[in-house]
């Protein structure tokens, strides 16, 4: 099983790298026509996101009077603190759903021999990466406004959102082979994510609200913990990613299994996809 996976991914990669600009053409392309027919275009990918962040910002703060968050010595508005943990789970929730809709969404290409259908996925989750790279540029800007001027620890949400990225992925091929046959997988990936956003958790501080124990390592187990930690350790409490190696490691070794396992499913079901679709 090991080498098979092994094998099976040395190509997946050299498809990726010969058809590298393949793939960024088609999910720039993947991008705009999301929002192709509408009077203000792309401009939708970011008004939704900010609209968002404010209604989140108001009831936190404004309303539940959620005032700041403190951990290891730092203490920051709470605004700052939603900010760096929704602009990585943006991302996430839109890449994998999007990234499970690839087969579907292309199933003329799939029905093509001669096209190599395992990048498909790639070009669904990368078109989410545009909106992201904007947002967290725009979450910089907003912490240097609040007086967190960018440092050489912020460079470390380039190395998170990799991991998100590679995280989305490795779930998309999994979930992009079962939605062939099973279409109500999207609708339980929705549900699941509406789940996610409160457990990861984005909009409260694990660290302040429990204490140590069973229920707090288990909620801790989540990889988008891990993500969602790293950006506020890069833009917040200015810790470098080795200083939580075990959390590191815990993360790769999940996501290099998830997407495995990914591997392995879209190899084994790939023969009956342009049969389905």
């Amino acid at each position: 099983m090991l080498s098979r996976t092994i094998a099976f991914f040395s190509t997946f990669v050299t498809d990726l790298w010969r058809n590298r600009k393949l793939i960024v053409r088609l999910s720039v392309n993947d991008f705009k026509t999301r929002y192709a027919g509408s009077m203000m275009g792309i401009f939708w990918a970011f008004v939704q996101p900010v609209i968002t962040v404010l209604i989140y910002w108001f009831v936190f703060e404004k309303g539940l009077r959620a005032g700041t968050q403190a951990m290891g010595g730092a203490s920051v508005s709470f605004v700052l603190f939603l900010i760096s943990g929704l602009v990585p789970w943006f991302f996430f929730s839109d890449a994998w759903p999007n990234g499970t809709n690839s087969l579907i969404s292309y199933s003329y290409l799939v029905k093509k021999v001669v096209f190599k259908i395992s990048i498909l996925p790639v070009v669904k989750v990368m078109a989410s990466i545009y909106v992201h790279v904007f947002f967290a540029a725009v979450a910089v800007l907003i912490f240097w406004a609040y007086g967190h001027a960018p440092d050489i620890y912020s460079l470390q949400i380039i190395y998170y959102s990799l991991c998100a990225f590679v995280l989305a992925l490795g779930l998309s091929y999994i979930t992009a082979s079962v939605v062939v046959f099973f279409r109500d997988l999207r609708e339980i990936i929705n549900i699941l994510l509406q789940i996610l956003v409160w457990v990861t958790p984005i909009m409260w501080n694990i660290e302040t609200s429990l204490p140590d124990g069973t229920l707090k390592k288990v909620l801790q187990l989540n990889p988008m913990y891990y993500v969602v930690s790293g950006y506020r350790d890069a833009l917040i409490y200015k810790k470098w990613l080795w200083e939580n190696a075990g959390l590191t490691i815990y993360f790769w070794v999940v996501t290099l299994l998830i997407f495995g396992m990914g591997m392995l499913v879209f190899k084994g079901l790939k023969k009956h996809f342009a049969d389905v679709l």
